[in-house]
């Protein structure tokens, strides 16, 4: 067991054979699993274009599964901040908060979750494509909650509904130093994607909790480490499951996104030379083996980082998979 509070990122990835439906159903079901062993938090990501994941609201997700638990804090990690309107990202957020007082989340990043085409069609912008006004965008989406517009701004005057509530504690996430140092000087809370680049996850989250700034949102520093494991059986069975996560990426890689196979569609699959080639060249982002193993492995790392939290996610779709996964890592204790 992990000595840390621990929260599981739900990807939602669709198994192949199965459907959408069936998916966030089963996803509902994890949630309550991990509020039953003990879990912190549930989040969804927000994705778009990519027929292999079934959600790209987590928004309307958050608010079915927060609504099928009573205790388990839900939220998202992240809404893609550039690909929205503040006012409307602080809007639907106001009212998750006041649906569900005190146990929801709101990750915010400024990757767009998607290709370039989509970028343009949630954005209406080529300006806006880049992301570069995202710092900007945080600023008026704070404004909103503080009231703190110049007299002269023409949003000074706009309330946001529900107006008796506020804001829901706000993550900023990344796998750079952008968000990291970002989060440090507005005093806000900085959540790590080591299962996107692992490599400087150490030198990021070291860095922002040396350099945080205390505010009216957070007192000390807040992380979240979140890293990607496969949970085997057995090493063997574990190697033979990241067979799934390299079928899957192979696609992506190759422009030919889709459902995760189940593990008889990974054992057959062939790799051709350029999907290889483009594996062969990425750098692990993943845990790979028993709970036994990887569970060691992932404390060193969270000590590694000075994380104060650690947050699970895995590739794999099939719900054994995952469920073994939430078992493998239930925390000592619970810890809300």
């Amino acid at each position: 067991m992990l000595s840390r509070p621990v929260s599981f990122l739900d990807l939602l990835q669709i198994e192949e054979g199965s459907s959408s439906g069936e998916t966030l159903r089963r996803a509902t079901d994890l949630a309550a699993l991990a509020e039953h062993l003990g879990y912190r938090r549930y989040w969804f990501a927000e994705h778009h274009n990519t027929p292999g994941l079934a959600s790209g609201s987590p928004e309307i997700m958050i608010a079915h599964v927060a609504s099928q638990t009573s205790t388990i804090h839900v939220g998202a990690g992240g809404v893609m901040l550039p690909n929205h309107a503040p006012l409307r990202i602080v809007e639907a957020f106001h009212l998750l908060e006041s649906m569900h007082p005190g146990r929801i989340d709101l990750g915010l990043g400024r990757a767009p979750g998607t290709d370039p085409v989509t970028t343009f069609a949630l954005r209406r912008s080529e300006g806006a494509m880049s992301g570069d006004d995202y710092p900007q965008l945080l600023a008026e989406m704070l404004a909103y909650e503080d009231g703190d517009f110049p007299a002269d701004h023409p949003f000074r005057h706009i309330t946001v509904v529900p107006a008796d509530v506020a804001l829901p504690p706000v993550w900023l996430l990344g796998s750079s130093a952008f968000s990291g140092d970002l989060a440090a000087r507005i005093g806000l809370r900085f959540a790590f994607a080591a299962h996107i680049a692992p490599g400087n996850a150490a030198e990021v989250m070291r860095a922002y909790r040396s350099a945080f700034t205390p505010s009216p949102y957070l007192d000390a520093p807040s992380s979240i480490l979140t890293v990607s494991v496969v949970i085997g059986e057995t090493e063997e069975h574990a190697a033979d499951l990241h067979k799934i996560v390299q079928v899957g990426m192979a696609q992506l890689l190759t422009g030919r996104p889709g459902r995760m196979p189940t593990l008889e569609q990974a054992r057959a699959y062939e790799f051709s030379a350029i999907e290889a080639q483009r594996l062969a060249s990425m750098a692990p982002n993943a845990f790979i083996g028993t709970a036994e193993t990887v569970i060691p492995l992932v404390e060193r790392f969270a000590d590694a980082c000075e994380a104060d939290e650690v947050m699970i996610t895995t590739m794999l779709a099939n719900s054994d998979d995952r469920r073994r996964t939430i078992e493998a890592f239930a925390p000592a204790h619970s810890a809300r």
